[in-house]
């Protein structure tokens, strides 16, 4: 209780300066998004007011987005989301480089590989022969849970034929996938658990449905699960959002015992974990071993959502869905009523490469290229910016997630506009926290559009803003 109180002053309301005061502890992280807030009765005692000053204190938070109330229960804390202008500036800085431009940056803010690295020849190839081969069928809307032969080979190249293919939904890309979903399922004041940090998308998603968000702390073998179980005993959870491998931003990677803990409380607090399987081909280290939530699960816990544009060609927009019977109909029904049809003449070429072994000889191609750049960058970390950081390798993905010693005194977005002058392009932590204060000494850096030298060139200039400034 010591932190809620208040030293009042004449000149200001009372339920004025106790809202502020609460606030700053919501703002600060002193009062953690979804805690219970003392009782009126208990608050009034403490600092010796009447309970209409803290009733009013409440309401004020309430209408201003820093709480709500459940019915019989109390009044909660919820953090709002901070920095939007950062975040559209952010934002504008992709939006007014153009590509020519953005090839002649240093681009550290990549997410998905290099169209360099994509196989023209084979994919032109390919196109062809499927026109040659359906004609014009190939162009129209037909399967509105896609196309039954990439469905076919995914189950057959990617799940050991376990899967029902109409249990398969395909996409266009990871992100529809999570939008299609939270649509289907999540609805106003719904509560949600997702990682802390996370990806920015995913959250943008969950806030547009206006769901109550829980962050929960993200570890190197995934989040913390005593702080999950605490909010699993005191709320009913919809939803659980993660990704399993090398997660966005920290580059974490879940234990099998936390991912089989995890399955467990889904099954016994009854709620669903959304999967998100990011870039777990890419897989460096050899002591990181595949096993997804969805190939462990026994309980039909796990909505599984994958993408082929990150690892393949962001332009081709195709992912899949995989969802418990349970959910099947109200998330294809979703799907149907965001776009009709994922491009059918895309998914008909992409079900050829896969089932012409080109896929496996490209993801050969791939890992090859990008465990090179993966080592050298997380050595020229280590070299150059040894006083200056700290980061954990991740053992695989594209990107390392790293933080400002305390000493350094200078935030991520001054990092940001500093580099961003310079033609070097990364992405600041804020971009990945509901707190934007929380965020305010990581950075991103990823190497998936850059070479060796460039990311020589990148990580020298990094050092040399920190320097300046």
């Amino acid at each position: 209780m010591d932190k809620f109180k208040v030293e009042f002053i004449e000149d200001t309301p009372k339920y004025v300066q106790l809202y502020r005061h609460i606030k700053r502890l919501i703002d600060k992280g002193e009062v953690e998004d979804g805690q219970k807030l003392p009782t009126i009765r208990m608050l009034s005692k403490e600092l010796r007011i009447n309970n209409v000053t803290v009733v009013n204190a409440y309401k004020k938070l309430e209408s201003e987005g820093y709480a709500f109330q459940r019915m019989g229960s109390g009044t909660y804390a919820k953090r709002k989301i901070l920095g939007k202008s950062f975040r559209k500036e952010y934002r504008e800085t992709f939006k007014k480089l153009s590509i020519e431009e953005l090839r002649n940056s240093i681009d550290f803010s990549g997410e998905s590989t290099s169209s360099s690295h994509f196989p023209v020849e084979d994919f032109k190839n390919l196109i062809n022969k499927v026109l040659d081969r359906d004609g014009a069928e190939a162009l129209m809307y037909q399967e509105s849970l896609g196309f039954k032969g990439l469905r076919n080979v995914i189950n057959k190249e990617f799940w050991n034929d376990t899967l029902d293919i109409d249990d398969i939904l395909i996409v266009s890309g990871a992100q529809q996938g999570i939008d299609i979903i939270a649509k289907a399922l999540i609805n106003v004041n719904d509560n949600i658990v997702i990682e802390k940090p996370t990806y920015n998308g995913a959250m943008m998603v969950f806030n547009w449905r206006r769901a109550n968000i829980f962050e929960i702390d993200m570890e190197e073998d995934g989040v913390n699960i005593d702080k999950l179980q605490e909010v699993l005993k005191k709320n009913r959870i919809k939803c659980f959002y993660t990704m399993s491998y090398f997660q966005n931003p920290t580059g974490y990677s879940y234990s099998l015992e936390k991912k089989k803990r995890l399955l467990n409380l889904a099954e016994k607090y009854d709620f669903y974990i959304l999967e998100d399987d990011y870039l777990s081909e890419l897989i460096f280290n050899e002591d990181i071993s595949y096993n997804s939530f969805k190939s462990l699960d026994l309980n039909n816990r796990v909505i599984y959502v994958k993408s082929f544009s990150k690892i393949f060609l962001p332009g081709i927009r195709i992912g899949y869905v995989i969802t418990p019977r349970k959910f099947r109909e109200i998330i294809q029904n979703s799907k149907i009523n965001t776009d009709i049809s994922t491009s059918s003449l895309m998914q008909r070429t992409l079900a050829l490469y896969i089932e012409n072994g080109l896929w496996r000889e490209y993801m050969v191609s791939l890992i090859r290229e990008y465990e090179k750049r993966y080592f050298f960058m997380e050595k020229y970390i280590k070299e150059r910016l040894f006083n200056k950081v700290d980061f954990i390798s991740p053992g695989g993905g594209l990107n390392f997630f790293i933080k400002i010693k305390d000493n350094i005194n200078m935030d991520s977005k001054e990092l940001f506009l500093k580099c961003r002058k310079k033609g070097v392009i990364i992405t600041p932590g804020v971009m990945f926290f509901k707190n934007e204060i929380e965020g305010i000494k990581y950075f991103r850096v990823g190497y998936s559009q850059t070479n060796l030298e460039k990311i020589k060139e990148g990580i020298d200039i990094i050092r040399e803003v920190m320097e300046d400034y």
